[in-house]
C-alpha cells in the first residue's frame, strides 16, 4: 500500500491547498505520500485539503488562469508551479448544447453534453492522469504505470512520452484494437493480460508491492487518492462553462463509481467555498452502467450496499470494471442527491451512440452510448425530470470503439460516377 521513495520527495504544501490523505470510510489521517488504502480499516484515502486555502480562491483567478484544466490548480494537490506538471494540458472542452436530443427525449429545460473526448488522448482520463502523473513527480517516482480498459492506458502512455519518462501499461489482452494502437504508439511497454480488468487490477497491486516496482507510479493503485482528484475538474468545468452554475440533474457513466463521486463533490467544493450557490433543491446525481457490468446500479435496485462483483460482458468495455473500488460512495452519492441509475444493452448503446451523433454532431464510444441511453430511460420512467437543467457526460470518442456500430452505418447509396445515376438513385429530387 506504499512506496519507498526518496526522503526529500514530497508535495509541497506552502503552494497546494492539500494537507493529507483522509480514509472516505473511517477519518484516519495520513501525510501526503504514495497510499491507496487506510491501515485502520482498509478503506479508500482521498486528499483532504485546507478549507482556509480553498476559500481564497475566486471566480477571476480560474477565469484568468491557462485554457485547460490547471486553471484549477488552486483546487487541486500537485501543479501549483506550472515546471512541476507532468500534462497534456487537456480540460475546457465543449459544453454542447443539445436542443435536438432534448427533443426527441421530450425536454422541455436545456440539455448539455459534457463532451470531453476533445481532450489529447480523446478520453476524461487525460483529466486524472495529469492530476495523478504530476503528483507522482513531486513524490519522486521515475516510472509511469497503470491497469486499464484502453483509455487510461492511452493517456498514460501518451504523457510518459511527452515527459520522457519510462511506462508500462497493463490491459486485458481482449481490448478493443483501436484503444492498443493508441496506446503502442506512443512507444512504452504495453502488456496484455489474459483475462478481464478485475485481474490486470489485481496484478498491478501485486506489482507495485514489489522492490522491482518501488520506483512505479501506478496512477489508479500507489496514487489514486492524487488521480481520483483530477475527475473533479469535470464538474468544476461545467458549473464555470453554465456562467457559474451547477445544473439541477446530471448523468455520468460509472465504472469504478469514482468519476460520479468527484463530481458531486465538485459541485459541494465550489458550494462550500461560495464560488457558486446551490440549485433550489440541489442537484441530482444519476449513475449509467452496461447491462453487462452493472453491480452498482444492481444494488441501488435490491436496495442494498452490497456490491457484488461481477464478470463483465458486452461492448462497453471501458466501464467493465466487475469489483467497483467506488461503488459504495457512488451509492451514497446517488441516494443523498436523489438521483438514480440504470443500465443499458449492448442494443441499447448502440442506438444511443447514433441518437447522440444523429442529434448533436458527437460521435461518443461506446460509455457514451451507455450514458444516453440511460438517459432515455430515466426520462420515460419519470426518474429524471425534462423540466429541470440536466448535463450528460461523453468521456470518449467514437473513433476509438468504431466495431461497436461498424455493422449498422454505411453508404446509403451506391451509384455509378453519372448525373443519371444520381438522378435515378432520387438525389436530385
Amino acid at each position: 500500500m506504499t512506496s519507498t521513495l526518496p526522503a526529500t520527495s514530497g508535495i509541497d504544501t506552502t503552494l497546494s491547498p492539500a494537507r493529507a490523505l483522509i480514509c472516505r470510510a473511517c477519518s484516519a489521517r495520513y501525510p501526503l505520500a504514495a497510499q491507496h488504502a487506510c491501515y485502520e480499516c482498509f478503506g479508500p484515502l482521498e486528499v483532504d485539503y485546507d478549507a482556509a486555502a480553498l476559500a481564497t480562491v475566486t471566480r477571476e483567478q480560474i477565469e484568468a488562469g491557462p485554457k485547460n484544466l490547471w486553471r484549477y490548480a488552486a483546487l487541486l494537490p500537485a501543479g501549483q508551479d506550472p515546471a512541476t506538471r507532468v500534462t497534456l494540458d487537456p480540460g475546457l472542452t465543449p459544453l454542447v448544447a443539445a436542443p435536438r436530443l432534448g427533443a426527441e427525449l421530450g425536454f422541455t429545460a436545456p440539455l448539455w453534453v459534457k463532451d470531453d473526448s476533445g481532450n489529447p488522448t480523446h478520453s476524461f482520463k487525460d483529466r486524472v492522469v495529469s492530476v495523478a502523473l504530476t503528483a507522482a513527480r513531486a513524490l519522486g517516482f521515475t516510472r509511469y504505470a497503470c491497469a486499464s480498459t484502453g483509455n487510461l492506458a492511452n493517456s498514460v502512455a501518451a504523457h510518459a512520452a511527452r515527459a520522457g519518462v519510462p511506462s508500462v501499461v497493463f490491459i486485458p489482452s481482449d481490448l478493443e484494437q483501436g484503444k492498443v494502437v493508441t496506446t503502442a504508439v506512443y512507444g512504452g511497454d504495453l502488456v496484455a493480460i489474459d483475462g478481464s480488468y478485475d485481474d490486470v487490477n489485481r496484478l498491478c497491486g501485486e506489482l507495485v508491492e514489489t522492490d522491482e516496482f518501488e520506483d512505479t507510479a501506478f496512477v489508479n493503485v500507489n496514487v489514486r487518492p492524487y488521480y481520483a482528484e483530477g475527475s473533479k475538474t469535470l464538474g468544476y468545468e461545467v458549473a464555470e462553462q453554465l456562467g457559474w452554475r451547477i445544473p439541477a440533474q446530471v448523468v455520468i457513466p460509472m465504472a469504478s463509481g469514482e468519476l460520479l463521486t468527484k463530481i458531486d463533490k465538485a459541485f459541494s467544493e465550489l458550494v462550500e467555498i461560495g464560488l457558486v450557490e446551490a440549485p433550489a433543491g440541489g442537484w441530482k446525481v444519476f449513475g449509467a452502467q452496461s447491462a453487462g457490468c452493472n453491480p452498482i446500479a444492481t444494488a441501488l435496485h435490491a436496495g442494498t450496499d452490497a456490491i457484488t462483483p461481477v464478470k463483465p460482458t458486452g461492448i462497453a468495455k471501458s466501464l467493465n470494471i466487475g469489483d467497483p473500488a467506488a461503488g459504495l460512495y457512488a451509492l451514497e452519492a446517488v441516494r443523498r442527491t436523489g438521483g438514480w441509475m440504470d443500465q443499458a444493452d449492448d442494443d441499447e448503446i448502440r442506438a444511443g451512440i447514433r441518437l447522440l451523433a444523429r442529434t448533436t454532431g458527437v460521435f461518443a464510444e461506446t460509455a457514451g452510448g451507455v450514458t444516453v441511453a440511460v438517459l432515455r430511460k430515466l426520462v420515460e420512467s419519470g426518474r429524471l425530470d425534462p423540466a429541470a437543467e440536466t448535463v450528460v457526460f461523453n468521456t470518449g470518442e467514437g473513433l476509438k470503439t468504431l466495431d461497436a456500430v461498424a455493422p449498422q452505418v454505411g453508404p446509403t447509396h451506391r451509384i455509378k460516377p453519372t448525373l443519371r445515376a444520381a438522378r435515378d438513385a432520387g438525389l436530385l429530387s
